[in-house]
């Protein structure tokens, strides 16, 4: 457990440096390069075809490995579409989930066959939620099932290219495009120049879309000069006990004399504890777990912790643990992400813009 969060942070402390280590395996990413760019060349000409759902599809994705917000922002997206009257429905990959079934997410589905992820927007957004590998197959499942749904979100899936869709909104941090290359000399799945129709920035400010390699990382992400660039901020406002949801706690007042851990098993660890600290608490230590770690080993059982503070992607998978669920240490911190410019506006239009024929 502890190894495999060592060897991502590893890679990621590597991706933001073009090192030596990074330059030796420049190779290798050629060769993927090569790869994406044929593959992306069949669908161009037609040679594999996509399929297109009879409703407008949007794809929320990142080029970057590892979190960048996605999640809280499809979370925002459903919320802001339903608002404006539409009927949203969420497709996903479900990572985490073991099996390869296509599998429509209820309140009592667990981690194993819904995903931590896909499980977590259900029960924050109560929308229908399918989750399968095959996702152009999980989007003919949820529309089945759910014929009132007029508009699918497709929670990543920028590089499944088999799926059409309307729009893409990709999600980048203030990790920006790290050192530019791919993987695995570098942190991208696909080139920084990849399109897309909207970029949202999870950050607290939006970079210069020109900054240079060497800048600091507040000075990222490098986006093409043509690109605008949405703010995207991640508030939270109070910590609730998992075993006991109704007993919340400003973060404001949550004591600094207590030993407090923050534990997170997300992309980015560090943005959640930062978001901590910023809050004025003063953490004793923080556990950086795997992105999606399953808590079939419970890494707190021998912690000595008057409060444990762990995220939402977390606490679905710890609720459904009887030892942990029963840990009366462990509060959550929801957060909420909050978009300073029109986007949902734009997206409207665009939706409204385009056929999906």
């Amino acid at each position: 457990m502890i190894a495999r969060s060592q060897l991502e942070s590893g890679f990621m402390r590597m991706w933001q440096h073009r090192s030596w280590v990074a330059r030796a395996l420049l190779p290798v990413s050629w060769l993927y390069g090569l790869l994406l760019s044929v593959r992306r060349a069949l669908y161009t000409l037609g040679l594999l075809q996509q399929a297109r759902l009879p409703v407008p599809v949007i794809v929320v994705g990142n080029i970057f490995v590892g979190g960048t917000g996605k999640t809280p922002f499809v979370i925002w997206l459903v919320e802001e579409l339903r608002a404006r009257g539409w009927h949203p429905g969420v497709i996903s990959r479900g990572y985490g989930a073991q099996h390869d079934q296509i599998t429509e997410v209820h309140v009592d589905s667990g981690c194993q066959e819904a995903g931590d992820e896909p499980l977590l927007i259900m029960q924050r957004t109560g929308v229908p939620v399918v989750v399968g590998r095959r996702r152009v197959a999980a989007g003919r499942q949820l529309l089945r099932a759910h014929p009132e749904v007029d508009v699918v979100i497709s929670d990543d899936g920028l590089q499944h290219y088999a799926l059409g869709r309307t729009l893409e909104i990709q999600i980048c941090d203030s990790r920006g495009h790290g050192n530019g290359w791919l993987l695995p000399a570098g942190p991208l799945r696909e080139p920084a120049s990849r399109r897309s129709d909207f970029f949202v920035v999870n950050a607290a400010t939006v970079a210069p879309p020109n900054a240079p390699l060497n800048a600091p990382l507040n000075a990222r992400p490098k986006l093409r000069p043509t690109v605008h660039a949405h703010r995207m901020t991640l508030q939270a406002e109070f910590a609730e006990r998992l075993n006991q949801p109704s007993q919340r706690q400003a973060l404001s007042t949550i004591c600094s004399g207590k030993r407090i851990i923050a534990a997170a098993g997300i992309g980015h660890p560090q943005r959640f504890f930062d978001m901590l600290t910023k809050h004025g608490i003063t953490l004793s230590d923080t556990l950086a777990l795997p992105d999606h770690f399953d808590y079939q080993h419970n890494p707190f059982t021998d912690m000595s912790a008057d409060m444990i503070l762990i995220t939402e992607k977390d606490a679905v998978k710890c609720a459904r643990i009887n030892t942990l669920a029963d840990d009366a240490r462990l509060w959550v911190v929801p957060v909420t992400a909050m978009i300073a410019e029109p986007l949902v506006d734009n997206i409207v239009e665009t939706l409204r813009g385009r056929s999906t024929t």
